[in-house]
């Protein structure tokens, strides 16, 4: 006979541990999560102390605010109730603080530190309310319901506020030594922003101050320390600073400040992401060290000083940005580990210094944080554990900002490490092939050291024809290397474009796979049959074989001056052929954009040049413009290219597009055409450098000019000099 009946579900006795150890990372992590409870208690402060027994058998760990307590109500339907959603409902304390806990798992992380726990708490009625909790019963119960946990309450004088006492026995003070409470003032140290001072009134959290005190604790120990935690004094010191804030529409205003050379001025940087955040109000402070000696020292001189008021030394300057590094992530003054931890790139800045270090800045050369807003906000949402924030939608938009707000600095950065000379040398290989292989200065020493000692002419002159010699062979060296780049420089083009080709090619590929077995099933029918109905199945099918081979054809000869695998010799090239030829090469992707591309000038005007380095411009310049436009979704798409002449003689080539355009500043500077220099999120910095050094090989030169309508590049043949 069957039975129906409904049962609760009973949790384990251990049910409670696993919150407490399990769900909470470290000690660490368990007193963070104390000290924010007395931040939701609106107390103005709190008060850490350890303390060892004379025997060093036991110790205490406490943990006292002066916020305004619980009564015994509130202690047994709320503080015991794991999960609760007390503070989830209520969001804010009663003085506005907005609650930094949100899951009611926090106090179970007490069980990490010691054996037992001791709760007083007093509320402002003078209500004071006694628990007191011992971790083993929860591993005796079978189930969670039979753990009694005895309540008193009585009524008292002293002044509101909880105190948590944990004790643990000699175990668990094995675990602790110097590098554990150093690593707990570190931790304390991180929790609170330590630039809540740059923000508004109406931004800054109110006091919290949290306060260490240690009582021989550790072995040999015989004076107790007390300390207020502050945030290390490197933060101040900065190389370059990139901070601001940007409005939940998107919009924002950034201020970009320089520390390492004296009387420079603050640079404004309005930002339009063009859409909302999808993440809420953002505040940013993000600070950026160099890390070559001459930096360290220059943070030093700074005024980087210890605790003591020391000044530190350049390993303990190392030191310092070693493990204070990290962007982190706070939300009401607090930070939210491990969003800023020295070990966790949570933005992949490593990543992508791999791929352009001059560019591109490293996790540990950087110190800040990111401000968000409550989880009903901002859709940015703690995971129960306390291990980071949610990888949703509004994460990975919290991220690609972020990004691109350092980006902003990066390339501020990048442009004055160049200009005072900090930065590695940038390589252009035809400027420094002809540095390398000029004699002329050797020729002119040589011959006055030469008349000078005494050397008569004919001898000085067979001397100079060695070098001349030599001279000659070298340069033909040297062009050999000019050529052999220049191939490498139309290969990378080439590669730029792939994505083009393939999508390009896909079209008679897949016509191929399906009409050939449909073509060789119709021949074999018409060999059997000799039927004329047959024969009408095959034309079609042969038509279009022929018509998208015809576009492979197309194709291929479009990009062969980009895949030669040497170059051939200059030739003459009707110039505005060539640049609609090279357009073609994009045409799929302008069609499918609606991007309108106008070109004007003689069809007629003969240029002698390479035909790979004029693909190479143009290539680069025209997958920049698309890129962009669409980035940016430019309202309006258009790329115009004007061809003017003077009779047999070019003039200048314009080329303009209607995207975003390029920043008056980095046109000033010349960056953009130095190599490793880019806007874009993951570009390498090699397109508009290709493009310059093929245009010099021409004997043309590709500048860039302001424009109020989108990027301008203008190719004119070389000044003579």
């Amino acid at each position: 006979m069957a039975t129906r009946e409904s049962y609760p579900i009973r949790p384990a006795g251990r049910h409670i541990l696993t919150i407490g150890r399990d769900l909470i990372q470290d000690r660490y992590a368990a007193i963070v999560e104390l000290v924010k409870n007395a931040y939701d208690a609106d107390s103005p402060d709190v008060n850490i102390d350890f303390k060892a027994a004379a025997d060093r058998n036991s110790y205490t760990i406490s943990i006292e605010d002066h916020g305004h307590g619980m009564t015994m109500q509130t202690v047994i339907n709320e503080w015991m109730v794991p999960s609760t959603d007390d503070k989830l409902k209520r969001k804010s304390s009663p003085k506005g603080r907005i609650m930094q806990g949100r899951k009611g798992v926090g106090r179970y992380a007490a069980s990490i530190l010691g054996k037992d726990l001791l709760l007083e708490t007093v509320t402002a009625d003078g209500e004071k309310t006694t628990v007191y909790v011992e971790w083993s019963a929860f591993e005796a119960a079978r189930y969670l319901d039979e753990v009694e946990i005895l309540v008193e309450s009585t009524t008292t004088n002293p002044p509101p506020g909880t105190r948590l006492t944990m004790t643990g026995d000699a175990e668990h003070l094995a675990e602790w030594d110097q590098r554990q409470l150093d690593r707990l003032r570190f931790e304390l140290k991180k929790l609170i922003s330590p630039v809540s001072a740059s923000l508004s009134d109406s931004e800054t959290p109110d006091s919290f101050v949290i306060n260490l005190r240690i009582e021989a604790f550790l072995e040999g120990q015989t004076e107790a320390t007390r300390e207020e935690l502050q945030p290390y004094p490197i933060f101040d010191l900065f190389d370059y600073r990139v901070s601001g804030k940007i409005g939940a529409e998107g919009k924002g205003l950034l201020t970009y400040s320089l520390q390492k050379a004296r009387n420079t001025t603050e640079e404004e940087i309005p930002l339009d992401l063009e859409s909302p955040t999808g993440c809420g109000e953002l505040f940013f402070d993000i600070r950026v060290y160099d890390r070559e000696k001459e930096a360290i020292e220059s943070l030093i001189g700074r005024g980087l000083k210890d605790e003591r008021g020391n000044y530190v030394g350049k390993l303990q300057a190392r030191q310092l940005l070693n493990e204070y590094n990290g962007i982190g992530v706070y939300r009401n003054g607090f930070r939210i580990r491990p969003l800023g931890d020295a070990d966790f790139d949570w933005l992949k800045l490593n990543e992508q210094r791999v791929q352009n270090p001059s560019l591109r800045i490293g996790s540990n050369q950087a110190i800040g944080y990111v401000l968000i807003q409550s989880e009903e906000e901002s859709g940015l949402i703690e995971k129960s554990a306390r291990d980071g924030l949610r990888e949703n939608t509004a994460y990975e938009r919290l991220k690609e900002i972020t990004q691109k707000v350092i980006s902003k600095m990066e390339e501020r950065r990048f442009d004055y490490r160049k200009k005072a000379g900090l930065s590695r040398s940038i390589l252009k290989v035809e400027r420094e092939l002809e540095r390398l292989f000029a004699f002329d200065d050797l020729k002119r020493s040589i011959l006055s050291k030469l008349t000078k000692g005494g050397v008569d002419s004919k001898t000085a002159d067979e001397i100079i024809e060695i070098i001349d010699k030599e001279e000659a062979g070298k340069n033909r060296i040297a062009e050999d290397i000019r050529q052999t780049v220049a191939v490498y420089q139309g290969q990378a083009t080439l590669g730029k474009i792939i994505n083009v080709i393939l999508h390009e090619g896909r079209r008679p590929l897949n016509y191929f796979k399906n009409q050939i077995p449909n073509l060789k099933y119709w021949f074999i029918s018409f060999q059997k049959t000799r039927a004329p109905e047959t024969l009408e199945k095959l034309v079609p099918i042969a038509e279009g074989v022929s018509k998208n081979a015809e576009v492979f054809v197309k194709l291929f000869s479009r990009l062969d001056p980009l895949a030669a695998g040497k170059r051939t010799s200059r030739k003459p090239l009707l110039l505005r052929r060539t640049i609609e030829n090279i357009f073609a090469v994009f045409e799929v992707e302008t069609r499918k954009h609606e991007i309108v591309v106008t070109m004007s000038g003689p069809a007629d005007f003969s240029f002698i040049g390479w035909h790979q380095d004029i693909y190479a411009i143009f290539t680069n310049l025209i997958d920049n413009s698309i890129y962009w436009m669409i980035e940016k979704r430019s309202p309006k798409k258009e790329i115009a290219v004007e061809l003017v002449t003077d009779g047999n003689m070019l003039q200048y080539i314009d080329y303009r597009d209607s995207g975003p355009g390029i920043e008056p500043s980095l046109i000033d500077s010349g960056v953009i055409f130095d190599p490793q220099f880019s806007t874009k999120p993951n570009g390498t910095g090699l397109g508009l450098a290709i493009a310059g050094e093929a245009a010099s090989r021409n004997g043309l030169e590709l500048r860039a000019y302001e424009s109020e309508s989108g990027a301008y590049f203008r190719l004119q043949p070389e000044a003579e000099t």
